[in-house]
């Protein structure tokens, strides 16, 4: 296994000139790189991948110099030591692997055309340039790019252009910064631009290929979301602009280069007559995640990617921080609560994740490391419970400390923990250390032991779990006074409960606002008390108890027949998050019926039972006057009445795809999708077929895209799933960064879910040499290890996967997977003939 030696302990760049000269047309380019630094040694190695070398000179001397391609290295020798300049020529290609310099295709009435972009993280700048590609390796880069130009083309990178000469564009010399935070491009694009308060120019790029209002909405939130980080922070943006560039070709969802952030398209443009409102919180928190990067990720930087969730922890946290302050009606912190909290404690219970903080030195493991349940999600937690303990005022002190004293330069989790520390007055690094360093989480169990209120911590797994003492530092956040504000210990006695219940007059709770990161198992007692006082209680705690007994009940702490009664309680809600917690918990009672079975006839019911009075009193179509919670609530009731093949919900549906069918890019975004798949579903014909997949070739809309996938991949025809599966490695219908959702759409139906199996072990090694550069490949395994459920599908799934366990990057997925598919085997053989019984029951 290659280990990664840090090139930056022999050799530390200071300033970068960069020429690139770039034939679209022969997908090649040539690039003279000079790099001003201090050598320590006098043998030194600097990062390539991939570039032919053609000379290096050391201080206008050629100096002989040798390829280490495993290292990815050009390793030289110096004559002496101190200040030295390194001049390299070299050439390369243009890569399809949306990795270093690449083309990103789309069409403009019916021409295919092509944009140039870049995308750098984690160390794909070596496939561009020689460079020390290091996060530490920070230092000032002068960039100037020719090309192949056509009249009305546009360039831009992270600095403006400063001058144009014979053909060659020359932009400003950057601040100090990383060498994968280095963009450009440059095509046919249209942009719209404003200016902040403060000064600073903001643009929106995409193709011509996108109408010009759909630049509007990013605009706005990109200039509100500087203006707020620079009073937050209090600390004023560094850079004369910030361009947001859409990329119809991108592996991320986006990627925070400074002052040129890259997004997938469906991530930063929309069409503002027409988008479902959760459809426009999520590209708007993806905008504020970038923005908060400019200065966390940015102008202070991790050291080394092991800090990794100091960039996408706190960014994450921040994304909903700005928005909660920009968009207040939102309410955003309860998408954070359906998003990122049920991802975190639902892939967090698995014995074997990574810890928040993790150890790397191998190249291949850096990309794994991107865990989008840990070191976004959950990391975002242990910040907001962090925030929740020392408020908002101590918050913005220690980070303006923290940006100031590390601006331009790198900084440790320790750093952080510091400075927050000094501003609040707490050993931060002491209550953090166990939720950064620690996997897992734990579950309190609180009960009324000899008449004493008793917590106990242990920690929770999902499946089966090695228990090794791992002990946390809770922040308890109970709704009784005598709960400390920290439990450190294993157990503890809260005091005599008739009293403490007497003396409060409500039921004992902890995790108020669920903003710690602990489930909590109260026993029968504590419970019934919650539960026959449910009616005070606020939406996100509804939806925590939702939460937790679905944690327990996987877990097999309790037995899933046990909830199943207590679901109706919850359906006249009129909230949507307790709506989403509702229909999260019902729609896991699936994995207890077989397909097409007597038992999912009775479930079906019961979804009838659950859905059918919100459905009445929300229909279908929007309504002038209504709410945000009725807005993003109806969604969910109807997938629930069309799961539940309720007649009129069946109905409805196909006459307004009837009464659309000419124009179905026009029905409403929030129910487009049901609209569209009811019809494939239940109405469907290999003209229909047709239709919609020539559509979705065509729109460049990519909530409309999004929409179409899932009523393609919907489909029951097993002629038209053998269709679907030959185009997923045809580039032009399906792009490699959209097949995941293909492929899951079709393993995830039972008429389909033999063929995408099929595909996938047949074309593994076609997947990985088109995606397998992605930090997201392994998410390919997490998609089959989530639908998998029966003992054969877990046989196949490890006769397949485990003679790939040694493969860097994916060893830890394989793993965790495997035990995944493990326990819901156990699960659904030991508890669904009373799931199924309690199900009957309710609904006879």
């Amino acid at each position: 296994m290659t280990e990664l030696t840090r090139f930056y302990n022999t050799f530390q760049p200071s300033h970068y000139n960069i020429f690139l000269d770039i034939n679209r047309e022969s997908k090649q380019y040539t690039g003279k790189t000079t790099i001003t630094g201090d050598a320590k040694t006098q043998t030194i190695a600097v990062h390539q991948k991939d570039l032919t070398i053609e000379s290096v000179q050391v201080d206008g001397q050629n100096r002989p110099f040798t390829i280490d391609a495993k290292a990815d290295a050009v390793r030289i020798e110096l004559a002496n030591t101190g200040d030295v300049t390194l001049t390299i020529t070299y050439k390369a290609a243009l890569t399809d692997s949306m990795m270093g310099i690449y083309p990103s295709y789309y069409e403009l009435n019916g021409v295919k055309k092509q944009i140039i972009g870049t995308q750098f993280e984690t160390n794909f700048a070596r496939q561009a340039f020689p460079c020390i590609d290091e996060p530490e390796a920070k230092a000032t880069f002068a960039l100037a790019i020719k090309f192949d130009e056509h009249p009305g083309e546009t360039i831009i990178s992270n600095m403006p252009e400063v001058r144009n000469e014979n053909g060659i564009h020359y932009f400003d010399t950057t601040v100090r910064m990383s060498t994968y935070l280095i963009a450009f491009a440059f095509g046919e694009l249209q942009s719209k631009q404003t200016t902040t308060k403060s000064g600073v120019q903001v643009g929106v790029f995409a193709t011509k290929a996108h109408q010009a209002n759909e630049l509007d909405f990013a605009l706005d939130i990109a200039k509100r979301s500087i203006e707020f980080y620079e009073d937050f922070y209090q600390t004023p943006y560094p850079l004369p602009h910030s361009w947001q560039l859409a990329l119809p070709d991108f592996s991320a969802g986006a990627m925070e280069n400074w002052g040129l952030v890259t997004y997938r398209e469906a991530y930063l443009l929309l069409d503002p007559e027409n988008t479902a409102l959760d459809m426009k919180q999520l590209i708007a928190t993806v905008i504020a995640h970038e923005l908060a990067h400019q200065w966390f990720g940015d102008l202070v930087t991790m050291k080394w990617w092991d800090d990794l969730w100091l960039n996408e922890s706190f960014a994450n946290m921040m994304e909903y921080v700005a928005i909660d302050a920009l968009e207040p009606d939102w309410h955003i912190w309860e998408m954070f609560q359906t998003s990122e909290a049920s991802a975190a404690l639902q892939r967090d219970a698995i014995d074997g994740v990574q810890s928040v903080h993790v150890q790397v030195e191998n190249p291949a493991e850096i990309d794994a490391l991107f865990d989008s349940a840990i070191v976004y999600a959950k990391g975002a937690r242990m910040l907001v419970m962090v925030r929740a303990l020392i408020g908002d005022d101590a918050l913005r002190a220690g980070l303006k400390d923290y940006l100031g004293t590390h601006k331009y330069n790198n900084a440790t989790g320790a750093d952080l923990w510091s400075a927050l520390g000094a501003a609040s007055k707490m050993d931060l690094g002491t209550i953090m250390k166990s939720w950064l360093e620690q996997p897992g989480y734990p579950v309190v169990t609180a009960a009324v032991v000899a008449g004493k209120l008793t917590l106990t911590q242990q920690q929770f797994f999902s499946g089966k779990g090695q228990e090794v003492g791992r002990k946390w530092q809770i922040p308890l956040n109970s709704n009784y006074a005598a709960a400390p504000a920290i439990m450190a210990e294993k157990t503890l006695a809260v005091g005599d409960y008739a009293q403490l219940r007497a003396a409060n007059g409500k039921p004992f709770r902890l995790n108020l606002g669920n903003n710690s990161h602990f489930i909590v198992k109260y026993d029968r007692t504590l419970l019934a008390d919650i539960l026959n006082n449910l009616t005070p209680l606020d939406a996100i705690s509804q939806l925590q108890v939702l939460q937790d007994l679905r944690l327990l009940a996987e877990g097999r702490q309790i037995a899933y027949a046990d909830i199943v009664p207590l679901l109706a309680r919850f359906a006249d809600s009129h909230s949507n998050v307790v709506n989403a917690a509702l229909y999260q918990v019902a729609s896991n009672l699936k994995k207890f019926v077989t397909p097409n079975s007597a038992e999912e006839k009775d479930l079906q019911a019961f979804f009838n039972q659950l859905s059918s009075a919100q459905v009445a009193r929300l229909g279908w179509t929007p309504k002038a006057s209504e709410v945000n919670d009725d807005q993003l609530t109806r969604p969910v009731v109807l997938n629930a009445a069309l799961y539940a093949q309720n007649k009129n919900a069946v109905k409805t549906a196909h006459d307004l795809f009837t009464a659309n069918k000419d124009h179905l890019a026009t029905l409403p975004a929030a129910t487009r999708v049901f609209i569209l798949k009811n019809e494939v579903k239940n109405f469907g014909s290999a003209e229909l077929f047709n239709q919609l997949l020539a559509a979705y070739r065509q729109t460049a809309d990519g909530s409309y895209k999004s929409d179409l996938c899932a009523a393609l991949t919907s489909t029951p025809d097993a002629t038209l799933i053998a269709q679907l599966i030959e185009k997923f490695e045809d580039a032009d219908t399906i792009k490699p960064q959209d097949l995941r959702a293909w492929f899951r759409g079709v393993l995830a139906t039972n008429e389909g879910e033999q063929a995408a199996w099929d595909w996938i072990r047949r074309d593994w090694q076609w997947l990985e040499e088109t995606v397998g550069g992605d930090m997201e490949f392994t998410t390919y395994i997490t998609v089959i290890a989530s639908i998998f459920r029966t003992p054969e599908r877990l046989a196949e799934f490890k006769a397949f996967f485990e003679p790939k366990l040694n493969t860097p990057g994916l060893t830890r997925e394989i793993t965790m997977d495997t035990k995944m598919i493990e326990s819901r085997v156990d699960l659904i053989e030991a508890e669904k003939d009373a799931v199924n019984a309690a199900i009957t029951k309710i609904i006879r």
